[in-house]
């Protein structure tokens, strides 16, 4: 057996930050500043047709996306797709992507990012800026510092509307 000096990242439940905005969750569980660079991993929580993110990608990540609960819709380059509980997905680096609960189900889903950047500060801002302490210049500020770079993404979006209650 080998011997390592990396220390294990461990978050029990009561011990992950939540983040709450509307209809959205998210439990904040190991960024990548725990976890020597490894990952960044995260649990979010989406009522029914709820969106999760808007269409961008991320140059220096690959992102899992695993479905716990529910259904998840997925924008994965130029193809949506439809994820069921126990399903997964990876989206490489690069790669335009989006998701949000499809318009009959909620879904609660893990996300990890690897290797990871440092992530929590981001969905920090989102939380300000649903309460009103951010600017969406803000957010669009932050897209290098959090690896978040939006795109515009129009089939996403006709297809989320098209489907809204």
């Amino acid at each position: 057996m080998t011997s390592t000096t990396a220390r294990y990242a461990i978050r029990q439940p009561q011990d992950a930050e939540t983040l709450t905005t509307g209809a959205v969750t998210a439990r904040l569980l190991i960024d990548s500043n725990e976890a020597g660079g490894a990952v960044s991993h995260l649990e979010v929580s989406m009522d029914t047709g709820a969106d999760g993110a808007a269409p961008h990608f991320h140059t220096k990540s690959d992102e899992l996306f695993y479905v716990a609960d529910g259904e998840l819709q997925v924008l994965a380059g130029d193809e949506i797709v439809t994820v069921g509980a126990g399903g997964s997905i990876v989206v490489p680096r690069l790669m335009p992507h989006a998701f949000g609960a499809t318009p009959n189900s909620s879904a609660r889903i893990l996300i990890a990012l690897m290797p990871a950047v440092e992530r929590f500060g981001y969905f920090r801002l989102l939380d300000r800026l649903a309460r009103g302490d951010a600017t969406f210049e803000d957010l669009v500020a932050s897209q290098d510092k959090f690896d978040n770079h939006f795109v515009d993404a129009p089939t996403w979006w006709q297809e989320r509307n098209a489907n809204r209650r």
